[in-house]
């Protein structure tokens, strides 16, 4: 992992800590009556290795979240490619966090199979830990568009460890 990406994934788990503490709480109350939003069918497409710059490019992404519940954390489900011919496809865990009722902060992480690398990027291992913070505005409807920030990285299981970030902007269609 670069210096530059671990402060940036710094920095994100501080805000991700003290952004509870700060802003105040108050429940989230869809139109219905419910408090929980549906399952989503979530598209993205980001910009792709935006930080290093080794390999930059499109990347693309389609994700399944999951209504259902356990303890805090929502399933979910992705698969990915770049435009540099890079795949990814994984499954983790989300927390959406309701900061009023239009916004929407939402930290994952997923472990993801990998192929593709390159001379010029090549993440080093067929497995890479993909974590992000998204923060979305949620529309009455309760889909969303948001924009994220998100880290691959193998945790050093590989011979070599380079990660790297995409920004990714999100439309999530409720799927109830």
């Amino acid at each position: 992992m670069t210096r530059s990406a671990l402060k940036l994934l710094i920095g994100l788990l501080v805000a991700f800590a003290v952004m509870p503490l700060v802003l105040p709480a108050a429940p989230v109350w869809a139109q219905d009556g419910k408090k929980d939003d549906p399952a989503f069918l979530s598209f993205g497409a980001g910009y792709y290795d935006f930080n290093r710059r080794k390999e930059t490019g499109a990347e693309f992404r389609v994700e399944y979240r999951s209504d259902k519940k356990f303890a805090i954390f929502k399933p979910f489900a992705a698969a990915s490619y770049t435009s540099t011919q890079q795949g990814f496809v994984g499954a983790g865990v989300l927390i959406d966090l309701f900061l009023g009722r239009r916004f929407v902060m939402t930290p994952s992480f997923a472990p993801h199979y990998y192929w593709g690398g390159n001379s010029k990027l090549d993440l080093g291992h067929a497995l890479e830990f993909r974590s992000q913070l998204e923060l979305a505005y949620r529309f009455d409807n309760r889909a969303r568009l948001g924009v994220a920030i998100s880290h691959y990285s193998n945790a050093s299981i590989g011979n070599t460890n380079p990660g790297t970030e995409t920004v990714t902007l999100y439309y999530s269609l409720p799927l109830q």
